[in-house]
């Protein structure tokens, strides 16, 4: 998820950040390549050998593969069934009419029924029991009967496991706002504030139960807790026991303390909750000359965007005599020791994976699964469960010019480990093989291993990796060495349960002539620059984003090749036809997709949320329910980009190919949120009568943490409160099935 407030005095965007340095090829540089004529384009279920004997540059097929190799043709898929909402500044939560939200969980709100209200002053400091900051993605587990486990259908009582990104760095949480922020203060800061922080970041646990057509909060459940940036943590998988985890806490590198920036999610077939660890790169100090560490060590830390002169981005390490025990310390990931296991040097390696607890398990210790690669795991969205074949998962990693993964088990799927908890984890997450993608010219794709079997690793000039678990913990430079493709900030997936095909959110890749980031040339899959009325704004790059899909050839786990397409364009409604691709119109136009997910209750309904910079002139954050078609149902486009004078550019023209346009029957704005948020974060009841939504960061671009009239947002409080992240519940008047 994008934050774009940086308060604490970093000035780039961690997502907006390049520390892809490899000449590998990007997604933009493989569709402006890719793209042939309408002449070219092959339909039918005509095989990609076929395509490659008659010489054709692209094989896309009209009719679905499902993950039998059958073909199927696309099903219709559901109707929507509510007007569109219109974009909105206002500071509000708007959906369409004949539904209701209402808030369930905001920012320090109790979890438990013997905590005091909160003040939403700074005052409280117990955010050990009460709910995180930065709502983002969560995940339902209906309850059975008898209360102590979990059933798919429960709809009576449930689970809610919320992440919980960040906290507010304008600092709401505290009195006055925070002290000596920012990686670049070397100053102390006052434990109690570091303190508060830590417990804000990680996931609630919740229980929720039916009152009549909506949920409520049962703050009596023995499951109510918070797990936190101090909660003990296993690791497990091939880096267990790795020299490169050994610290003075675990010196043998079996357990780690917190979980930090956890912002997409995950969840398993036998009933537990994947949390995944995004931006953790920002948080850590680090003050030494680069000649203290191994080339090795360095080139790690420039992979993955640590420097020598930071404080990190809270500055937890330097917490003010007498407290400065490990408890901060462990936050300096410098060398200050004579070995591993006296200093924190190898804390970072500690983060970035996807973590796993069992919501039904008080006792259970969560466990960050190191099979699955360490970088900014944007979430680990499943496949469907087949029995007798390999579990599958997808992520992103969600930074510029940054990477897909697939991680395939080991072992075969077998239906009774369903309500195996962490034992089932232990069986399915531990051993297995991560993949990351390229996507070819000819509009296929390949899943490369990343292994020491694969030559392009084994033998790579820039880093020499040891073993397995180096290759996990570097998971981004076995990436670059093995050859796969650049893109435009991978965040939100899913698989529609319709055809089996996998979506895929590319938020943006913002570049600009006033020097944020590198600026990019136009190309196939960045057609559009982007400039204000007076062109006074010009920014080059895929600034409003899109979303990608592909099938794979044969089963999920199986399946080494796919093929793919870009689904859609985001652009504002009123922008030229050559940045609005997808034809957009004012009840379905928006920017820099994030969230995207898949209901259960209405199979081929998928819900796209947003993360925008570049519009919120216009509207605020939004969601949007999408009916989607299938790979391939769109044409090629020649796109003509008329130079911006202030600029200095020439006419560019470039091939792209897109999906087919989104008329409002298949694509309208479901939602509209208050100002300065982000929309984030979906789950819902078994039934699909309720949808859990997240509002996070209202108010972010608020001048001031203590005076109202700074704050930009009220949200959802109203009159002068500081705004708060929520978790708001969704309702149709008339009790029926959201969306249709």
């Amino acid at each position: 998820m994008a934050q774009r407030n940086q308060g604490w005095g970093q000035s780039v965007n961690p997502d907006d950040a390049i520390h892809n340095t490899s000449a590998n090829d990007s997604f933009e540089n493989v569709l402006a390549r890719a793209r042939v004529g309408r002449r070219g384009f092959l339909k039918g279920s005509s095989s990609l050998a076929a395509a490659s004997m008659l010489g054709m540059g692209l094989a896309f097929l009209t009719d679905a593969v499902n993950q039998d190799g059958q073909v199927a043709k696309a099903a219709t898929g559901p109707r929507l069934g509510f007007n569109p909402v219109a974009k909105s500044i206002a500071d509000t939560l708007i959906v369409p009419e004949g539904y209701t939200a209402t808030v369930l969980l905001a920012t320090g709100d109790p979890i438990k029924s013997n905590v005091t209200p909160y003040k939403n002053d700074g005052t409280d400091n117990d955010f050990e029991v009460r709910a995180g900051d930065h709502h983002d993605a969560m995940y339902y587990f209906g309850l059975n009967r008898a209360g102590n486990g979990w059933d798919p259908q429960g709809s009576d009582r449930a689970l809610l496991c919320i992440n919980h990104e960040v906290c507010e760095d304008l600092g709401f949480i505290h009195p006055n706002g925070p002290t000596d922020y920012g990686p670049e203060s070397t100053t102390p800061r006052p434990p109690l504030e570091i303190d508060k922080e830590v417990a804000a970041h990680g996931v609630t646990v919740v229980e929720v139960e039916r009152q009549g057509s909506t949920y409520q909060l049962n703050r009596d459940s023995r499951y109510n807790r918070r797990i936190t940036a101090t909660t003990l943590f296993e690791i497990t998988g091939p880096a267990r026991r790795s020299p490169m985890l050994a610290t003075a806490f675990s010196p043998t590198g079996e357990q780690t303390r917190g979980t930090l920036n956890n912002c997409a999610n995950g969840y398993t077939p036998w009933g537990t909750y994947l949390t995944c660890e995004e931006n953790w790169a920002g948080y850590f100090h680090r003050r030494e000359e680069d000649s203290a560490r191994t080339a090795k060590e360095l080139a790690s830390f420039k992979r993955y965007g640590i420097g020598n002169a930071t404080s990190g981005r809270y500055n937890w390490s330097r917490a003010g005599a007498p407290d400065n025990t490990d408890l901060y310390r462990r936050w300096d990931t410098s060398k200050t020791g004579a070995r591993a296991d006296q200093d924190f040097r190898n804390v970072a390696n500690t983060f970035g994976w996807v973590v796993e607890m069992d919501p039904f398990n008080l006792n259970a210790t969560p466990k960050k699964r190191t099979t699955m690669g360490r970088f900014a795991h944007e979430g680990a969205w499943p496949a469907t469960a087949v029995a007798g074949q390999p579990l599958v998962f997808y992520s992103g990693d969600d930074a510029r010019n940054e990477y897909v993964y697939k991680f395939v088990s080991a072992l075969v799927w077998d239906p009774r480990d369903a309500t195996g908890g962490l034992a089932a984890g232990d069986k399915y997450l531990d051993a297995g093989t991560l993949y990351a993608a390229k996507f070819n010219d000819n509009g296929t794709g390949e899943w490369l291993p990343l292994t020491l079997s694969n030559p392009n690793i084994a033998n790579y000039a820039d880093y020499d990796f040891a073993d397995e678990a180096d290759i996990l913990i570097n998971a981004r430079i076995a990436a670059d060495a093995a050859g796969a493709t650049k893109m435009d900030r991978p965040e939100w997936g899913g698989v529609n349960p319709v055809n089996g095909e996998v979506y895929l959110t590319l938020t943006n890749n913002v570049s600009s002539s006033s020097g944020r980031g590198v600026k990019t040339a136009l190309d196939a899959a960045n057609p559009r620059y982007y400039a204000d009325e007076k062109g006074s704004r010009i920014s080059q790059g895929n600034v409003n984003g899109h979303i990608i899909r592909w099938r794979e050839a044969g089963g999920y786990a199986a399946a080494m090749t796919f093929q793919w397409d870009v689904y859609l364009f985001a652009a504002q409604a009123d922008a030229g036809s050559d940045v609005n691709l997808s034809g957009l119109t004012d009840e379905n136009d928006f920017s820099s997709p994030d969230g995207l997910w898949f209901s259960d209750a209405v199979p081929g309904l998928m819900w796209i949320q947003t993360d925008d910079g570049a519009y919120t002139d216009v509207t605020n954050c939004m969601m949007l329910a999408a009916i989607p078609g299938t790979v391939g149902d769109g044409q090629a486009k020649m796109v003509t980009n008329k130079a911006v004078p202030s600029n200095g550019d020439a006419d560019q023209v470039v091939r792209t190919y897109m999906g087919q346009s989104a008329n409002s029957t298949v694509l309208r704005r479901f939602l509209v949120g208050p100002r300065d948020c982000e929309i984030t974060g979906i789950t819902e009841s078994p039934d699909g009568k309720v949808i859990f939504v997240n509002v996070q960061h209202p108010g972010e671009n608020s001048t001031s943490a203590t005076d109202p009239t700074q704050f930009t947002s009220h949200w959802p409080d109203g009159g002068n409160a500081r705004p708060r992240s929520a978790t708001v519940v969704i309702t149709k008047n008339d009790g029926g099935i959201i969306g249709t």
